[in-house]
């Protein structure tokens, strides 16, 4: 005998059960319970079992008891073997859900271990947002595509001026691609939040003055970065602007406008850079005529900062990058290094712990500093900001040995006060 003699509506909601349990427990289904059952729907029950009452309309069923009665009825079929004749072969939902959560956890640690993020640990908490949203679409291939779009979008900022849908158009070919209703949009602004440690906006006024940090539609002229010392070669209007206030002894201002239309031109030896005026300030006064190449980004680099050290590192010449240690600090540290290839200066653990004081602001929030990861550590156990001003004398310090011929004429072939080659 088949099974198909088992084939009844009157019997289905048993099959649907056991179907639903075998196959969301590979197989591994000892009893069903089957509830609500009509009065036609027991009698059939009580048949198949060989009962002597009818079953109450919430009723257990052992499947032990019904393999010996389908094996005998069919010759051999068991009760998974009936589930299939019936309805078709099994599929492993628990399989499945295995599949899914492996696909998943692959994803997540592609991102996690992306090279922005690498460089930027501060989208960490990025991606953890994104994932407790869920996956697009539940797919995981879904999801990947919009994060590598949101990693190009990530790593092309700071952009130079351009209008959004420009940007947009030139990454992605959808000029709406980063409207504020769209998904990437949305996505890349979270970004953008979290490397400043800020929630993510949710007015326009907010949207904007994010995408104007990263240099999207932004003004070229208060766009701008604070130098000093720096003598570029070359004859153009930058390059003669900046070597004129460097023999001054005074500090000068660069726009976004200047470097958009006036090439840096190379620079030689290494260009300190830092996050505070007040160290400009300071080794003005110490040094005068002869203050090293600096630049200030002033907390959270301008686009006119990124653009310009890109340039000078473009030239050859070697960034060193100095900060405060704290959380703000750290991820500024960290952004600039990445846009920038600027190398940590007197930034590491050990500086920290020589200098940071007993008492002081709290560090706040302290991301991953992947240029030396005992730094993060280090300011996480002692809580404590060593904020740039008062390390101030070590950084004049290692300046001065540039200044006093200790290390600038073999690193650099140029005094600091003398006019480098032009051209």
């Amino acid at each position: 005998m088949t099974a198909a003699r088992f084939d009844r509506p009157e019997l289905a909601p048993l099959w649907t059960e056991l179907r639903r349990r075998f196959e969301g427990t590979d197989g591994r289904v000892s009893r069903v319970r089957l509830h609500h059952l009509q009065p036609a729907e027991r009698a059939a029950l009580a048949d198949l079992l060989g009962l002597a009452y009818t079953p109450d309309p919430d009723v257990t069923v052992s499947v032990r008891l019904l393999d010996t009665i389908l094996q005998t009825a069919t010759g051999g079929l068991d009760t998974r073997g009936v589930v299939e004749a019936i309805g078709g072969p099994l599929t492993s939902r628990a399989e499945d859900r295995r599949e899914r959560a492996a696909e998943r956890a692959k994803l997540w640690q592609w991102a996690r271990e992306h090279p922005t993020v690498l460089a930027e640990p501060a989208l960490l908490t990025w991606l953890d947002r994104v994932r407790a949203g869920g996956l697009v679409a539940g797919d995981t291939s879904a999801t990947r595509t919009l994060l590598e779009q949101a990693f190009e979008v990530l790593t092309a900022l700071p952009a130079a001026g351009e209008p959004l849908p420009v940007l947009a158009a030139r990454l992605t070919g959808d000029s709406h691609a980063l409207d504020e209703d769209s998904r990437l949009g949305k996505v890349v602004l979270r970004a953008l939040a979290a490397l400043r440690d800020e929630e993510t906006p949710t007015d326009a006024e907010g949207r904007r003055r994010l995408w104007e940090y990263s240099g999207v539609a932004c003004d070229e002229l208060s766009t701008s970065v604070l130098v000093a010392g720096m003598r570029p070669a070359g004859d153009g209007p930058l390059a003669r602007g900046l070597r004129i206030w460097a023999d001054a002894g005074q500090a000068s201002v660069v726009t976004l406008a200047h470097l958009k239309r006036h090439p840096v031109g190379p620079l030689q030896g290494p260009v300190f850079v830092v996050e505070n005026p007040a160290v400009i300030a300071l080794a003005l006064q110490r040094f005068g005529v002869a203050c090293p190449p600096l630049v200030c980004v002033a907390g959270w680099p301008s686009t006119a900062a990124i653009m310009l050290l890109r340039a000078i590192a473009a030239s050859g010449a070697r960034l060193r990058y100095h900060g405060d240690f704290d959380g703000e600090g750290l991820r500024i540290a960290a952004h600039v290094m990445s846009k920038t290839g600027a190398e940590p200066w007197l930034l590491q653990a050990e500086d920290y712990r020589r200098a940071v004081p007993s008492a002081g602001p709290p560090a706040g929030r302290v991301d991953d500093t992947p240029w030396d990861p005992q730094l993060a550590e280090v300011v996480r156990a002692h809580g404590i900001a060593l904020l740039e001003e008062v390390v101030a004398d070590s950084l004049l310090a290692d300046m001065g040995a540039y200044v006093d011929g200790d290390g600038t004429e073999e690193e650099t072939g140029v005094r600091p006060g003398a006019d480098p080659p032009v051209g």
